[in-house]
């Protein structure tokens, strides 16, 4: 690949706008079953996409990339990136580790990911993202799954503040059929998934979408299946020296919308904190120095 940091479809998009006619047809044609879209023969990809060799090939060049050989071995390292398992990821890096302390390391790594992540953000989706969720009119579920369901709670316990109708999908596969019932067109499903996507977890993004519900995910650099089926996807780069992911720029821009969808509804949203803390105060929840 090239010296950028960047997946394919991360160089797809930045190059876009620059990109002709055919080539766009044929990067939609990448995006459609990525990454496995790109790991035929160069004449195989081209005919999925109606386009020509040359097409491919110029489109290739244009990304960065050598040739059509190099442009598939990128494809194919991105491939086992996703399916790595903590270990593997542990191994990779250990490999590759500079002598530094690890706190200055891991530091640096999470700055980068924030750095390139949001050099990444469409503006246009984090607006029409958060129009989405701050609309009381549509009922709002949450779900994540076996590791991201944390950032899935985080996300219900404050959303469940500053509007109505939020639902909270336990993390728990046989337990999803019960939400599904009450999910119909145009209601909003969040969903949190990264790496070593869970199969459960698109089978219920598909059932979702079927329902007519509107998908905002919140996902890696990889991209979770899950992105073609999504109204909105928040593409974020999770990779540290570590055997685990890192959840700091996912935690980020969600917050970021958090505050976001609070100003949208401040009116609503303080009436509810006013009723809450009466609620506080009448429980005794939270101990008060008078």
């Amino acid at each position: 690949m090239t010296e950028s940091t960047s997946t394919v479809a991360e160089l797809l998009q930045s190059k876009f706008d620059h990109l002709t006619r055919a080539e766009r047809q044929l990067s939609h044609s990448l995006m459609e079953n990525y990454p496995v879209s790109g790991l035929g023969s160069i004449t195989a990809v081209a005919k999925d996409a109606g386009v020509s060799t040359p097409t491919v090939a110029r489109l290739v060049q244009k990304l960065g990339f050598k040739g059509f050989p190099s442009f598939q071995a990128a494809l194919r390292k991105e491939v086992e990136a996703t399916i790595s398992d903590p270990i593997a990821k542990h191994d990779t890096w250990v490999d590759q580790a500079p002598g530094e302390h690890i706190v200055n390391k891991f530091a640096d790594a999470v700055l980068e990911n924030v750095r390139h992540s949001l050099g990444q953000l469409d503006i246009e989706t984090f607006e029409s993202a958060c129009e989405l969720l701050a609309d009381t009119d549509k009922p709002l579920f949450i779900v994540g799954g076996r590791i991201t369901r944390s950032l899935a709670d985080y996300f219900f316990l404050h959303m469940q503040v500053l509007r109505k109708d939020v639902t909270h999908i336990q993390a728990i596969s046989n337990a999803w059929p019960h939400y599904l019932l009450d999910i119909k067109k145009d209601d909003v499903v969040v969903i949190f998934d990264v790496r070593r996507y869970e199969t459960s977890t698109l089978k219920l993004a598909e059932m979702a979408a079927e329902a007519g519900a509107k998908i905002v995910l919140f996902t890696d650099q990889w991209l979770s299946p899950i992105a073609k089926l999504a109204d909105h996807t928040f593409s974020l780069k999770i990779v540290v020296p570590s055997a685990w992911d890192s959840s700091v720029t996912t935690l980020l821009l969600m917050e970021t919308i958090i505050a976001d969808v609070q100003q949208r509804t401040w009116p609503e949203t303080r009436a509810r904190m006013e009723e809450l803390e009466v609620m506080f105060d009448k429980t005794r929840f939270f101990r008060k120095f008078t």
